[in-house]
């Protein structure tokens, strides 16, 4: 635990500015979500004036089409739109991962069959299959989880199954194979380990386009649902406010792209230490 430690203090003390500062912003982020009900002076889905007030003291942001206090809106936005996110990902990543180092290990037809059926998914586009899916399915954001992460699992299954293929031949993963380990332990001991910097790089960069996407969705009306507060559907809500001059709707899309960038920088650092290059 030490030596972690003092690596990771290490790798800190080393770290570029770009990948300080997006880390700052994560933690900001990060905290922003876990402590929305503290900092938010108003509730989620509270009516406090009437709509489209502008900024002033007791509305630092103003307010919104209902008179929601914006401010509170974008402190709830960052717990539901991110933490979702984030979920989403995680699901992915587990999907995608564990099949694509299963087809790497198994080959033959159980490679030809998942790589085959990932092309298939992949042929459509994304967002337009996302679309299609919650448009049958429903708008619901256990449906919302789901789909997003089945779409997105394919990609995860693309790389992880590419790295998994250049361990598998390795001649510890046949020592493992002679000792008896099974394949749980396989994936577990000596797969996933040797493939952990390319899947920790590809995490941050899938919950990029995992967060991109949700917040389309939200925009387009198909994402996260109203009373929820959601950073995509605030920008299509209070759209209108910018045909007077008024910037607030794009302050939820500064929020957007501010983590979108501060998780980029670090995904950055990350893949080039995993690269072995000096700075």
């Amino acid at each position: 635990m030490t030596t972690m430690i003092l690596s990771a203090r290490k790798s800190l003390r080393t770290a570029p500015l770009s990948a300080i500062f997006g880390m700052c912003i994560i933690v900001i982020y990060v905290f922003t979500a876990f402590a929305a009900p503290i900092l938010a002076p108003y509730g989620e889905n509270e009516i406090v004036d009437a709509e489209f007030m502008p900024w002033s003291q007791e509305y630092l942001l103003g307010t919104d089409n209902l008179g929601r206090d914006m401010l509170s809106r974008i402190i709830y936005g960052a717990r539901n739109t991110v933490g979702i996110a984030f979920l989403t990902t995680i699901l992915a990543f587990l999907v995608g991962s564990i099949v694509g180092i299963l087809a790497a290990i198994k080959g033959g037809w159980v490679d030809q069959l998942l790589g085959r059926l990932v092309d298939v998914l992949m042929a459509i586009p994304s967002l337009i299959f996302k679309l299609l899916l919650l448009t049958v399915f429903g708008t619901s954001i256990i449906n919302l989880v789901l789909i997003i992460a089945l779409v997105d699992s394919t990609r995860v299954f693309r790389l992880a199954r590419a790295v998994s293929l250049n361990i598998v031949v390795m001649d510890y993963i046949e020592a493992a194979r002679l000792r008896g380990d099974g394949l749980w332990r396989l994936i577990t001991r000596e797969i996933l380990p040797n493939a952990a910097a390319p899947l920790a790089a590809e995490f941050g960069l899938r919950f990029c386009f995992v967060f991109l996407a949700i917040s389309a969705l939200s925009f387009l009306g198909v994402g996260i649902q109203p009373p929820t507060a959601d950073w995509g559907s605030m920008v299509r809500d209070n759209a209108s406010l910018i045909s007077f001059g008024d910037i607030t709707p794009l302050i939820p899309a500064a929020a957007i792209a501010l983590l979108t960038i501060g998780v980029n920088f670090v995904v950055d650092w990350m893949l080039h230490r995993s690269s072995g290059l000096k700075d």
